[in-house]
């Protein structure tokens, strides 16, 4: 289906290093960045790097130390499923009735789910999610800081999210501030993550054909805007081993923002086209790594899948349609890859 005059309407700029990485190396597989750092794009290279072993705690995305304190894989995986039970609970009633999510994205839907998943929660939990604390880690940690040291620490409670109620058993300051920092952990990535998903492939992609599903529109916005745009392992013994290109000290980021983009993966790569997923599946796809590799696929994929075809049917159900006015749409350079604002309107 060709794109809507709409969509080709609409450009998506990427910051200049971005831009750079698109435009020096897509279609290569093994590049030099910087003098101690080696980029993969190919996705046989990277098959075999992501393959070789599992990431150290501090190369993970989400579970890395917390407050010096290692996140074992064990609590990792508690903490993911409490948050997919919260997540499951909240999707089992009733959606809000008459929510208008007009308004620029993907702040708008942030904001939603939020309220969909935890909005029973402490307030002091919830002021953990604000998008603001994405500025700075220093203000992060400072509104943990006051958040566990404030009275009034709340009690376990049937009202509570599981996340919420493993928080509320914590006691002393400490194991307050560790709390908080876990339950940010877990449950701002979701809603962080999925209402940036969905903004990048409104902007993308909308308006859509009615008869187009909302799974192959979210995984073709995974493959030209993927969130998580690049997978660093640092330096390590296997893999020069693997490739001469590689030294014994270089860190390799592995980067599906051009194994996404591939044209001897992908036809007509830089286009949206949501169909082409009628007839691929996204887990053996080669050089498809939105998720991370088979070998260690990203715990939070099984939220994030349902929770975006929700959001967006939401959005198309509502008639809401990105503003006819904007025409460019940015792409900041951050570890959570998407357009940076998308402003929704109601049809003139």
């Amino acid at each position: 289906m060709p794109p809507s005059s709409a969509t080709r309407a609409r450009t998506t700029v990427f910051a200049p290093r971005l831009a750079a990485l698109i435009g020096t190396h897509t279609g290569q597989d093994v590049f030099r960045l910087e003098p101690d750092t080696i980029g993969v794009a190919g996705h046989e290279v990277a098959d075999r790097i992501l393959a070789a072993r599992r990431a150290t705690e501090t190369e993970r995305p989400t579970f890395k130390p917390l407050h010096g304190r290692s996140i074992t894989r064990t609590e990792a995986s508690t903490v993911t499923r409490t948050i997919g039970n919260d997540v499951r609970e909240a999707l089992s009633g009733p959606l809000p009735k008459d929510v208008d999510l007009a308004g620029s994205w993907p702040l708008t839907g942030h904001v939603f789910l939020r309220d969909l998943i935890l909005g029973q929660d402490p307030y002091r939990l919830r002021m953990l999610m604000s998008r603001n604390l994405e500025l700075t880690p220093k203000l992060t940690w400072s509104v943990i800081a006051i958040g566990a040291a404030l009275p009034g620490w709340p009690r376990p409670s049937s009202r509570l999210t599981g996340l919420a109620g493993r928080a509320a058993r914590a006691t002393g300051y400490q194991e307050r501030r560790y709390a908080m920092g876990m339950y940010r952990r877990a449950a701002a990535p979701v809603c962080f993550t999925v209402s940036t998903l969905v903004a990048n492939a409104l902007w993308l992609g909308a308006p859509f054909d009615d008869a187009t599903p909302n799974r192959g529109i979210i995984l073709e916005s995974l493959r030209l805007l993927p969130p998580s745009w690049n997978i660093l392992r640092n330096a390590s013994p296997e893999y020069p081993a693997m490739d001469d290109r590689i030294g014994e000290r270089d860190d390799v980021l592995v980067l599906p923002l051009l194994s996404h983009r591939d044209p001897a993966l992908w036809d007509d790569p830089d286009t949206f086209r949501p169909e082409r997923w009628d007839d691929l599946d996204p887990e053996t796809t080669p050089g498809y790594l939105p998720f991370g590799h088979s070998s260690e696929r990203c715990w939070g994929r099984h939220m994030v899948m349902p929770l975006a075809e929700l959001l967006l049917d939401l959005v198309r159900g509502s008639g809401l349609v990105v503003d006819p006015g904007q025409h460019t749409g940015k792409v900041p350079l951050l570890g959570l890859l998407g357009v940076e604002d998308v402003r929704l309107t109601h049809p003139r």
